[in-house]
């Protein structure tokens, strides 16, 4: 009977388990392969040139520049995503009224495809014709150059925090709701202020969401891709490139694909070094 059950567990993760080997394992194990070879333009050439992949990458001016931009987005999706977020849920808990109002407005994100997001503050950011530039023309202000050197990599970012904070928000909001009500009404009876509430009983009680969380949205930040393509292209002169793009960029435009599996291969790692440490401070924390 036992082995019954298990077979039937075997054969309802069979497809899930094919397709996790088609699509994600076999492709790692291929791109490592690819990374130790000279492999252009997706040539059935290529020649084992060991790790000078990886050795040209050190020296890479434009792959320290995108690590660099990498850390501060990660940095700022935990400043304006995670900790917004949550500022966001425990005020609109407190309202009465309105909570699925602000629920759906902060949602609508979301739900938008990134690449239209990123056409519409691409868009807003035009010299000539963008919406804050009309903005300022209006007030008696003389237009910005909003995707110079200096503002592109963070005038690119601000999209990219203001479409999950909902997401976040959401989740935050649900835990909050599951928190019992008994412990608020023992508090407000001990005369404790909202702030304080918020403090020593909301965010404490969320510490398993607010970790997991944390890991999610540090890691999902190497996955962007859309918002740079769109808005910035990684420019001007690779001032908001960040790992992600300049992988698209070697593999599709310079057609290095070899260097390119390389570069793949250490964001990979970056990923998961960056997910050991953070999982291994949550617990450490927890215990």
């Amino acid at each position: 009977m036992v082995l019954k059950s298990k077979l039937h567990a075997i054969l309802f993760m069979a497809p899930a388990l094919v397709f996790i080997m088609t699509f994600l394992v076999v492709p790692i194990f291929r791109t490592v392969y690819f990374s130790f070879h000279r492999w252009f333009h997706f040539s059935p050439n290529y020649t084992f040139i060991g790790l000078e992949n990886y050795i040209t990458l050190l020296d890479d001016r434009i792959m320290r520049i995108a690590v660099s931009n990498t850390i501060v987005m990660m940095i700022g999706v935990f400043v304006f995503q995670i900790v917004l977020a949550l500022i966001l849920a425990v005020c609109v808990d407190s309202i009465k009224r309105g909570k699925k109002f602000f629920r759906t407005v902060y949602f609508i994100p979301i739900i938008i495809a990134a690449t239209a997001i990123g056409l519409m503050f691409s868009l807003a950011y035009n010299y000539h014709h963008g919406l804050l530039n009309q903005i300022l023309n209006f007030l008696g202000r003389e237009s910005q150059l909003w995707l110079s050197r200096d503002r592109a990599l963070f005038m690119m970012l601000i999209p990219v925090f203001w479409q999950f904070v909902g997401f976040y928000f959401v989740v935050f909001l649900a835990g909050i709701t599951k928190i019992p009500e008994d412990i608020y009404e023992s508090a407000v009876l001990d005369g404790i202020t909202p702030i304080k509430k918020a403090l020593f009983i909301t965010v404490p009680l969320l510490k398993d969401m607010i970790i997991a969380n944390t890991i999610l949205v540090i890691a999902g930040s190497l996955r962007v891709f859309d918002m740079v393509f769109m808005i910035t292209g990684g420019g001007p002169m690779n001032a908001s490139e960040l790992m992600s793009s300049y992988m698209h960029r070697v593999a599709f435009m310079n057609f290095n694909t070899g260097y390119a599996s390389a570069i793949a291969i250490v964001m990979l790692l970056f990923a998961v070094i960056l997910t050991s440490v953070l999982r291994f401070g949550a617990s450490r924390f927890e215990d």
